[in-house]
């Protein structure tokens, strides 16, 4: 049999002592006054000696807030959004949709008369604000700033004007037109076109129909009547023909390139003098850039040429 621990041993001493004390005090003949002061300490002793589970809880005391200084209080977010993932985004958004709801009943003109606006790109976006924004949460922002910028130019507010612009992208290529070009003081009017790496300049005004390509004829530059055909297209498309002397200077390229970079600057310098004349010849198709281009090659250049599959390296 085990040896119980020597605490177990003499707190069972201690309560058979108590046992025994208890047992004679209560056989001995005495008063009840007696009796309720003498047995007092040993219960109370008895309760302090008893172990136990529960404790009892004391309450804290009332707080006195006159002894603060400062009275503190609950800490506010500037930003009802701050808790969310994108914060500054959703503030954007909201700012929009209460500037849309103040300003919705004024009077809207049609998509295709609305001033044309860059607005950022989504990159661009998540950059400004610093937030993966989602595509889908940023079309939807999109469509509030159309339809701010719907609201006719003439009673849009500036507080409308002052939030569009902050979602413009720098440098807003259609807030910056360029100056419409003008016929000078000598009724000339000057166009420039490009056609792969040949670029030319033409100088139109009031004449009999002479056209002049560096300095030279119309014949001489271009011995091919296609080429010649190019050249006065726009003219001839026109029913100009014998109206307008043509001056025009090219460099580059080979001898169709130049030819069709002479059309589209002889028909800009056109657009000049007879803006009315763009419908036609935009059917015809000698206003429209052709975008492909032919790079330069290098000096010492030299394509690798490839070989055929079959043969064996």
């Amino acid at each position: 049999m085990a040896w119980q621990s020597p605490n177990c041993i003499v707190h069972a001493m201690q309560s058979v002592r108590r046992t025994v004390q208890l047992r004679s005090f209560l056989h001995t003949p005495i008063s009840p006054v007696s009796l309720r002061t003498n047995i007092t300490p040993i219960l109370s002793q008895q309760q302090r000696n008893a172990r136990g589970y529960a404790t009892e809880v004391q309450t804290a005391p009332e707080i006195n807030f006159d002894t603060f200084s400062v009275q503190p209080a609950r800490i506010i977010p500037a930003s009802p959004a701050y808790f969310s993932g994108s914060p500054k985004f959703i503030d954007h958004l909201l700012n929009l949709e209460s500037v849309l709801a103040k300003w919705a009943s004024l009077p809207t003109v049609s998509p295709g008369e609305a001033p044309r606006m860059a607005w950022f790109k989504l990159m661009q976006f998540r950059e400004f604000v610093g937030e993966p924004v989602p595509t889908k949460k940023y079309k939807n922002l999109i469509k509030i700033l159309q339809r701010l910028n719907r609201i006719d130019p003439k009673l849009m507010p500036f507080e409308v004007r002052d939030t569009l612009k902050i979602f413009l992208r720098p440098g807003n290529p259609y807030g910056n037109k360029p100056v419409p070009a003008t016929v000078d003081e000598m009724g000339r009017a000057r166009g420039r076109g490009k056609r792969k790496t040949s670029s030319a300049v033409v100088h139109l005004v009031e004449g009999e129909g002479e056209v002049m390509v560096n300095g030279k004829t119309i014949v001489e530059v271009f011995p091919r009547l296609h080429d010649r055909e190019s050249v006065t297209w726009p003219l001839k498309c026109t029913s100009r023909l014998d109206k307008y002397n043509v001056w025009a200077t090219v460099r580059g390229g080979g001898v169709t390139g130049q030819a069709e970079a002479i059309t589209l600057a002889l028909a800009r310098a056109l657009l000049v003098h007879e803006p009315g004349l763009q419908p036609v010849m935009r059917r015809a198709g000698v206003i429209t850039v052709d975008a492909r281009r032919v790079e330069r090659k290098k000096p010492g250049h030299v394509k690798a040429r490839k070989m055929p599959t079959w043969v064996k390296r």
